[in-house]
């Protein structure tokens, strides 16, 4: 299967210092050599500690900001060769979810007019016709058509976040980049969008690009899996295989600190100790030598290649054969059971029912 979107070696350097010449003296090294595919219909995590480069990679993936170097294929278009025209009719194939949904809505417009703007930018329908699209694109992402009428400020979070995502909607993308759209989010609401971003992907055959640092989260809503760490990958795998076993010590410990729903349950939590690298001035060789607790001489000189060993699990780690096993580091007791997982599921399901019927009934009366 060809894929939707490439992304081969992509790099940017921002400057950091100047000297009294204007001579770049100093470049924060915030993605550095990344390389992914993302299929038609299905979702890949991207996800790492805060600073590690995933919303950097997002922003580079729509030429919002130009690599240094590296390359993005789209649909088999090298974006980096199209002229304005083009990349204007590539940004309808590709939009962005953004993570605040209070700062990512215009306050000064109407619903109505933040989904017809694009309508109109990329004059997808008539002036006619605008008016039952915008009301068709609220029943979507479950809000009322009454709705339109109204400016950001009256609505809470999540309904800001499900306008943010008609938004994206209103020009038939084949791509979202969804970059930490639940952070901001209260937890019990959290559950609602993830569930409607599923159930969007199942019946508009799209791609999602999902950026977060909560692992829980990813667990439930991604197909692949790729973990950065200092502006690299470390390891991609498919999601159930990475959470089964993941191979690489930074995905251990990431794993490790996931919080375990059950108040007496042993856990064996990985510390990472030592200093914690600079962007600035990442360490030679391996970047997590300064913090993994399996780290030799060869880490410290000689940089690690993601290989993949014909399952489609790749990892970029010298000893990954030499590691005890997973499951002497994430504890067995880490996640849901089967039948609770569903039982989880379908209560997410009714919750978002009845909340929508409570709100809908609040606005009535």
């Amino acid at each position: 299967m060809t894929a939707l979107l490439e992304v081969e070696g992509l790099v940017k350097h921002f400057v950091a210092e100047r000297s009294v010449f204007g001579r770049p003296t100093a470049h924060v090294k915030a993605v550095d050599g990344v390389s992914f595919t993302v299929e038609a219909g299905k979702t890949l995590a991207l996800v790492g500690e805060s600073g590690c480069g995933k919303s950097t990679v997002s922003r580079l993936v729509l030429r919002l900001i130009e690599p240094d170097a590296g390359r993005v294929t789209f649909e088999g278009r090298d974006l980096g060769t199209l002229d304005a025209a083009h990349l204007r009719a590539f940004r309808r194939d590709a939009q962005l979810i953004f993570q605040d949904p209070y700062a990512s809505l215009n306050p000064r417009m109407m619903v109505s007019q933040i989904l017809t703007e694009p309508l109109a930018l990329h004059n997808l329908v008539p002036a006619a016709d605008r008016r039952a699209r915008v009301e068709e694109l609220l029943r979507l992402v479950g809000l009322e058509p009454r709705f339109a009428r109204r400016y950001p400020h009256e609505f809470s979070g999540g309904q800001r976040q499900r306008v943010a995502i008609a938004r994206a909607l209103a020009v038939e993308p084949k791509l979202i980049i969804c970059d930490e759209p639940v952070s901001a989010l209260d937890v019990s609401i959290r559950s609602q969008i993830l569930n409607l971003l599923r159930d969007l992907q199942d019946r508009l055959k799209l791609a999602y690009i999902f950026v977060s640092h909560d692992l829980a989260v990813v667990k439930h809503i991604a197909d692949r899996v790729a973990v950065m760490n200092l502006g690299t990958i470390v390891e991609t795998a498919e999601a159930q295989a990475l959470f089964a076993a993941p191979r690489h010590p930074y995905s251990r410990a990431l794993l490790s600190a996931i919080p375990v729903p059950k108040p007496r349950a042993k856990r064996s939590r990985i510390v990472l100790e030592g200093e914690l690298p600079s962007a600035l001035n990442p360490p030679t060789g391996c970047r997590f030598h300064t913090r993994c607790p399996y780290v030799v001489a060869r880490c410290r000189s000689e940089v690690p290649q993601l290989r993949e060993d014909g399952t489609g699990y790749a990892t970029a780690c010298h000893r990954t054969g030499e590691l005890p096993g997973a499951e002497a580091i994430v504890p067995s007791d880490g996640g849901f059971s089967p039948a609770l997982e569903k039982l989880v599921a379908a209560f997410n399901a009714a919750e978002a029912s009845e909340r929508r019927g409570v709100i809908s009934q609040e606005i009535k009366t």
